[in-house]
């Protein structure tokens, strides 16, 4: 797939952009190059390959190492909402904007 200076020019037009012509021809050659490599790699037959479900999983059984959930820092609920104008319930309370 390849991509002309007027594909480029639809879309900055759908985005609301508006780009110079050397910004044009710039985003048409990153594109273009983007679209290439995605062709280069689907030429590759991963005809039975598994999906990695982590990329360390290429070197073998790899057990993550999780930190454990253990607060760290106390609770200073309430002394980060002294300034607030509403609180409720621990809550900061905001005006609706929103109908």
């Amino acid at each position: 797939m390849s991509l002309t200076s007027q594909d480029i020019a639809r879309v900055a037009s759908l985005a609301r952009l508006e780009l110079r012509p050397d910004e044009t021809e710039r985003t048409l050659s990153q594109l273009n190059g983007f679209f290439a490599l995605v062709e280069q790699m689907n030429a590759v037959n991963t005809d039975g390959v598994e999906p990695l479900a982590h990329p360390a999983a290429v070197l073998g059984d790899v057990a993550l190492r999780l930190r454990e959930d253990i607060a760290s820092e106390p609770n200073q609920r309430d002394i980060s909402q002294v300034s607030a104008p509403a609180v409720e319930r621990g809550l900061f309370l905001v005006p609706k904007v929103i109908e």
